[in-house]
């Protein structure tokens, strides 16, 4: 019998078995052959060379040198005095006004139209501060100054602190957003919020309000309107109005609503036990803190431990030339923790307060890019580097097809 099997008897194997499973064709992984696919898209690769890279020296220093002289220009027309008041309770005479220590006092006017000038002075005195028909002790600290040339309008009031981190971590995230949206939060919600550590009141179980850090540490140091002393334009001393309103930012003002508590389901912060001695309960108010715009300013918390906030403000009326007292009530201290807190009376200008860093920043970038760009001239005159001709560069020759195909062709081969 033959090994073999005819065609005939192999058709009908295949006819009897019609399941028969054909041979699977293996996928290719292999990216289609287009420009984008095999990465072969045209591209600017630059070429750096003198003749390109010196003028963009010179470019660069003839528009920042100018700007920057127009920052530091700028800066120079804003006018203002601080005045450091730290030690004012410690170093200060009782009632009577003495010399403040040159180091405390920093100014810059135009011009001294006040001939009247004198040293500034301070002197401090105690006195009796009601709240809630309870009578507390207060220090008051008095500073007398002199502007000698007209400023403003606007007149901006700041108080400055240092050495105060408001951009410590626990302290940044250490408050409620929806309590201060007037949200009603119950004890169980706050005791789970991010105002820890000051979240509830132990000695009623209350929660705070308002709760956290920021809140309790509010700067609660008062500033009176400057009182112009014997001013000439009246028959006597004269008040330099400024307001509180129009400090904050409007969009801060809308994230404080008005609070769905009532004054018996809260506690004032520790910090604030000096304004209620008696709780929210005695003059049955909470705090209005979509309008405390004083509140707002310190609740954006500031970025570096040195910072100035605006306190009260002047937006229509020149500060006339003349001899100034501002009265504070002394109460935030700063010396437990080594800072210090100063007043700060300035104008401003289209760039806003007086800071030089950003126009001298900016001249001496320019400066170094004119000396960069005319010492590398100069070497490229004097001692000059000879440049390979750019057409032999691989992207400016067309791919060959064994490069297309993954292969790339031998010397021998290409010849």
């Amino acid at each position: 019998m033959s090994q073999t099997r005819t065609m005939d008897e192999s058709e009908s194997i295949e006819a009897e078995n019609p399941n028969t499973e054909e041979p699977k064709k293996q996928k290719s992984r292999r990216p289609a052959n287009t420009a984008f696919r095999q990465q072969r898209l045209k591209a600017w690769q630059p070429i750096l060379t003198p003749r390109t890279v010196l003028p963009l020296f010179f470019v660069v220093g003839i528009i920042f040198a100018p700007i920057g002289g127009a920052l530091l220009y700028a800066s120079s027309l804003v006018e203002e005095i601080s005045i450091d008041y730290s030690h004012c309770y410690d170093e200060a005479n009782n009632d009577t006004f003495t010399d403040i220590p040159s180091n405390y006092v920093n100014s810059y006017f135009k011009s001294s139209n006040y001939t009247a000038q004198q040293p500034a002075q301070w002197s401090k005195f105690d006195e009796n501060v009601t709240y809630q028909d309870v009578p507390t002790p207060t220090r008051w600290c008095q500073l007398e100054f002199d502007i000698t040339n007209d400023i403003g309008p606007p007149v901006l009031f700041y108080y400055r602190l240092t050495n105060f981190y408001q951009n410590h971590r626990r302290y940044v995230k250490s408050f409620d957003q929806q309590q201060l949206e007037g949200d009603f939060r119950t004890n169980g919600s706050i005791s789970t919020s991010d105002c820890d550590p000051l979240r509830l009141d132990n000695n009623t179980g209350k929660a705070y309000y308002p709760c956290g850090l920021i809140a309790n540490s509010l700067f609660n140091d008062t500033f009176s309107s400057p009182l112009q002393m014997n001013a000439p334009t009246t028959s006597g001393n004269f008040t330099y109005d400024m307001s509180q309103t129009g400090i904050a930012w409007g969009s801060d003002k809308e994230l404080y609503k008005q609070s769905a508590y009532t004054p018996y389901d809260v506690s004032p912060p520790p910090n604030w036990q000096l304004r209620y001695p008696k709780g929210y309960e005695f003059d049955n108010a909470l705090p209005d803190l979509h309008n405390d715009e004083a509140f707002q300013v310190w609740m954006r918390t500031a970025g570096l431990p040195t910072f100035s906030k605006l306190a009260q403000r002047n937006d229509d009326v020149v500060m006339k030339a003349g001899r100034y007292r501002v009265l504070i009530q002394d109460n935030f201290p700063v010396l437990r923790y080594g800072g210090t807190k100063a007043i700060l009376i300035s104008t401003r200008t289209v760039m806003g307060g007086k800071n030089s860093f950003l126009g001298i920043a900016y001249i001496v970038v320019g400066g170094l890019c004119i000396a960069l760009g005319a010492l590398f001239t100069a070497a490229s005159v004097l001692k000059p580097r000879k440049l390979g001709d750019h057409t032999y560069l691989t992207w400016n020759n067309e791919p060959s097809t064994a490069t297309t195909t993954g292969r790339s062709a031998r010397p021998n081969e290409a010849a």
